[in-house]
């Protein structure tokens, strides 16, 4: 690594750390007015340019609008929101008057949203008129919520989807009675330690876990668009996942405001028609997004148009195959390149597209250390590093990675502890894999049994959890097979009580109610009906042992 990397690396930790940073200053007042932020692109392909200095002014009167309804540096305020203008605009106001945002993936069913609204103390939500709602009191959600909403989307979408809220406020009409010169609209400064977004993340056990994202993280997300994906002033950049996972909300968000870059958001739902057309259209020339998205391209039966110019292609989420590289190579002129990392941290390991920093990739391999982060393979059984090949545990050196910036899970110090060994020097990422001579690492598996699917991060917990609230059902096991064009689809093992037996019926039920009750993409796409789950002495279930039954 060179020394201006290094360097650069130490600019970016004293722009963003420090008692008197302020977010809104960072991420948009200190770009160009002029200068376009993001191109929102409609499923017409209709688009607007909004500029920094469009989403200053418009921010600013959302948080003259916010400290209206009592919300103040701290407060948590959630969005339930897909990719939009007021999504944007939103998220600036927020950050503007130094609240944290609380992100809502909009396929969450009412209780995986009050869990997270419960969770983390949320005063206020904005959501979308199609999604407002899922916020109706009801068994999930009380009658007496304390916190407020706001209603997004056009008066006459709202009025007609917005449901129990139709009376609440709007989003378009708060902001319309405000001022941008209103003194409550200045932009707070909170520090570096200040919280700027409060995520959820799923593991095996237990509920989500919270994790707390400080302003100082912005260092690490704007290292990362610059080192691993390489986006440049002259680059039409896309990343195409949703703001209300973290590499969605880090690096098509966060990230490009952070850079002062201009970004894409499309305002559609995802098909592979709609993606060549605007990757042709607007001359995509840097493309994040994950693996199931080339996955689809490449099965999508529609030649691939001949506009096409990527310069970048990038993936995340999980491991990307050979034949999607090759695919990529000979359709989108370039070989998409595999990146990993994690919700508690971002990106640190990466086939990176810098300059200094790209080389020739061994097949399979997720990459090398991103500059700002030490990391190693500890031996399975020892806190010391593996030999080079052999298998082990993937872990970030915390006393060699300045870019670091997780410090623990919310109200969770025990579950924090787990991801540590015994003196704190290293922090475990759950994954196992293996470094070369060279310094590639190679991804294995995942010790702690979260599905992948997708792009998105599941833990089987949770809709195990929902399972089990059927009448007919004993307990439950969720794990991830393989599936071509998602990576992972979850199947369930389902014991069901006495006197009751499987059908299909059944089956479309419990799909159905983990639809409802959980998230519409989490559903499992097979259900199998055992008489015992395998589990250990303790009573935990082994999930490994399911999933190798299965591939027998």
């Amino acid at each position: 690594m060179s020394t201006d990397l290094n360097e650069r690396v130490r600019d970016l930790l004293e722009r963003y750390d420090g008692p008197d940073v302020c977010a809104a200053q960072l991420l948009c007042d200190g770009h160009p007015a002029d200068r376009v932020a993001f191109t929102i692109i409609d499923p017409d392909l209709s688009s607007i340019d909004l500029t920094y200095g469009e989403l200053r002014e418009r921010s600013a009167r959302f948080a003259a609008a916010l400290a209206e309804l009592g919300i103040g540096p701290g407060d948590r305020v959630a969005t339930l929101m897909g990719k939009s203008a007021d999504l944007v605009v939103a998220l600036l106001g927020i950050w503007r008057r130094g609240a944290v945002h609380v992100p809502l993936f909009t396929a969450f069913a009412p209780p995986a949203i009050a869990l997270r609204l419960l969770a983390s103390h949320a005063m206020l939500v904005i959501a979308d008129a199609d999604q407002a709602g899922k916020l109706a009191p009801g068994a999930d959600l009380p009658a007496d919520a304390p916190w407020q909403v706001i209603v997004a989307g056009d008066t006459k979408t709202a009025d007609r989807d917005a449901g129990a809220h139709v009376a609440a406020p709007r989003f378009g009409d708060l902001m319309a009675a405000q001022s941008a010169d209103d003194p409550r609209a200045a932009a707070v400064s909170v520090g570096g330690d200040a919280l700027l977004v409060q995520l959820f993340t799923s593991g095996t056990t237990g509920t989500p876990k919270g994790v707390p994202i400080p302003v100082r993280a912005l260092a690490s997300f704007h290292a990362y668009h610059e080192f691993a994906l390489d986006v440049r002033p002259d680059d039409v950049f896309w990343n195409a996942a949703d703001p209300g996972w973290a590499y969605g909300l880090y690096f098509a968000i966060l990230g490009p405001l952070a850079a002062g870059a201009r970004s894409l958001l499309l305002h559609a739902g995802f098909s592979p028609a709609l993606t060549w057309q605007v990757l042709e259209r607007f001359g995509v020339t840097n493309f994040a997004a994950a693996p199931t998205v080339y996955r689809a391209l490449r099965a999508d039966s529609a030649p691939v148009p001949e506009g096409i110019s990527l310069r970048r292609a990038s993936s995340a989420g999980e491991p990307l195959t050979p034949e999607v590289v090759a695919w990529s190579a000979q359709n989108l002129g370039v070989a998409v390149r595999d990146h990993y990392g994690q919700t508690e941290h971002g990106m640190f390991i990466c086939n990176a597209w810098h300059d200094e920093l790209r080389a020739a990739l061994p097949l399979g391999s997720m990459g090398r250390q991103l500059p700002g982060w030490t990391c190693a393979v500890l031996a399975a059984d020892a806190d010391t590093e593996a030999p080079t090949g052999e298998m082990g545990r993937v872990a970030i050196d915390t006393e060699r990675s300045p870019l670091l910036w997780f410090v623990g899970y919310l109200d969770a110090p025990e579950r924090t502890a787990q991801r540590y060994t015994e003196n704190g020097r290293w922090y475990l990422t759950g994954d196992a894999g293996s470094r070369d001579a060279d310094g590639f690492f190679r991804f294995s598996s995942r010790d702690d049994d979260v599905i992948i699917m997708a792009g998105y991060r599941i833990g089987p917990f949770e809709v195990e959890s929902v399972l089990a609230l059927h009448d007919q059902v004993a307990e439950a096991a969720v794990v991830g097979m393989p599936d071509e064009l998602r990576g992972e689809v979850l199947e369930a093992f389902v014991v069901l009580r006495n006197g009751f037996t499987g059908s299909p019926e059944l089956v479309a039920e419990l799909q159905t109610l983990v639809k409802e009750k959980f998230a519409a993409h989490a559903y499992p796409r097979r259900v199998h009906f055992v008489d015992s789950l395998p589990k250990t002495p303790s009573g935990k279930v082994q999930r490994f042992e399911l999933r190798q039954q299965r591939s027998k």
